[in-house]
């Protein structure tokens, strides 16, 4: 059984004695307890009136509010009667008045282990601007739902770096939230005060269905365990005009458009996935009609992805090697999403996902497995060599 940070912190009074001075918590709806008892609950009981503040991240406080550039505003919670300062409106840095009167900032996010998802740009902003100011930032890590040893991905290029970008690491990077922070103290912003609650009992093998933890989703549309591995491939479509389910009951599960007939494209795909190394997963034909967002009220065809071997599934790899055969499949019904996308008005959200225009243009070409092969092994050993300096767990 795994213990979190928030629980150590429930538990332990000298970890709570660490905490000085006024407090602000920056969580979510999946901040929670074994019992499914929500953090704020804890902080306000351990900290009383030196709790002064909420922060919500992308999504909000209560993980409420949907996806890209969907702000939440600040108010004031009408029972915890404290205010609840938004990282995700006007602002996405706390400003001056965000960190006023703060001694302590405790940080209690459950992250999903993918580079694109918010949370850890945020805690990057975050450090970026504590740095020279007294004061301390407290991670109550969790365990990455999609294990501590798998990586996969390319390696962000630094023009490419934006709020689904924050770090030169790989989408899918292997480190819990607390590594994370260590990560960014120890090679972007050395002079941050910062100390991690590290969990007892995660192993890096883990995946969130080992943890005998209960799942809430992080976000709106991460619904389920499976989901938070899925999305490191799905999260790829968020660049294209192709379904990632968002108005389903499994959306990041389920991709699909309304001019694919799915059974027919499985048919033509089942001979790749040998020589592309794609194996630990179903791919189940199927119809949905999204009730928002992409074809909203339109019927797709697609695929709902089905994890049957999580040491084996490779998620990212899928997700370009679906971009590819739906591309050649649709034709010219196949689009790059050319809208804004987390604040960025001039790339297109491909190559912001992507951290890079290479793969976009290796989606675009004739090339296979061998050549998207070495645009994800560019640089990847000089990031395992920086990643294993700040490891906290076996």
């Amino acid at each position: 059984m795994v213990t979190t940070g928030l629980e150590r912190l429930i538990q332990e009074k000298d970890l709570q004695k660490k905490i000085m001075g006024k407090v602000a918590y920056l969580g979510h709806s999946a901040s929670v307890d074994r019992n499914y008892t929500i953090g704020v609950y804890h902080l306000k009981n351990i900290f009383k009136d030196r709790l002064i503040k909420f922060l919500g991240p992308q999504h909000g406080l209560f993980s409420n509010v949907q996806d890209n550039m969907v702000e939440t505003k600040d108010f004031v919670h009408p029972y915890f009667k404290l205010p609840v300062l938004s990282l995700y409106s006007e602002i996405r840095a706390p400003n001056d008045e965000t960190l006023k009167d703060v001694d302590t900032l405790v940080i209690d996010l459950q992250d999903v282990g993918t580079r694109v998802y918010t949370y850890i740009s945020t805690l990057g902003l975050i450090m970026e601007q504590c740095q020279g100011k007294d004061i301390k930032i407290v991670i109550l890590d969790r365990p990455n739902p999609v294990g501590g040893e798998i990586i996969e991905g390319n390696i962000l290029e630094e023009k490419f770096k934006s709020f689904v970008g924050h770090a030169r690491i790989p989408m899918r990077h292997a480190l819990t939230m607390g590594e994370v922070a260590l990560y960014f103290k120890k090679y972007l912003y050395p002079k941050v005060k910062l100390e991690v609650i590290p969990m007892k009992g995660w192993k890096r093998n883990q995946f969130f269905k080992d943890t005998g933890l209960p799942w809430v989703n992080p976000s709106p549309n991460l619904p389920t365990m499976d989901s938070a591995l899925t999305f490191v491939g799905t999260v790829l479509f968020e660049g294209t005009n192709i379904s990632e389910g968002r108005g389903t009951t499994r959306s990041l599960e389920i991709v699909g458009h309304p001019k694919i007939e799915p059974f027919s494209l499985l048919d033509k795909m089942k001979g790749d996935f040998k020589d592309w190394q794609l194996e630990g997963f179903t791919l189940r034909p199927m119809y949905f009609r999204p009730t928002f967002q992409k074809h909203q009220d339109s019927s797709c065809g697609g695929f709902q992805i089905h994890v049957t071997n999580h040491q084996k599934f490779r998620p990212w790899r899928l997700g370009q090697y679906f971009l590819k055969k739906f591309r050649q499949e649709l034709g010219e019904d196949f689009q790059w999403n050319k809208n804004p996308y987390e604040y960025e008005f001039e790339k297109i959200s491909i190559d912001l996902i992507n951290g890079s225009d290479k793969i976009r243009k290796w989606v675009e070409s004739d090339f296979g497995p061998k050549e998207l092969s070495e645009l994800e092994n560019k640089d990847r050993l000089t990031y395992e060599k920086l990643r294993s300096a700040i490891l906290l767990y076996p």
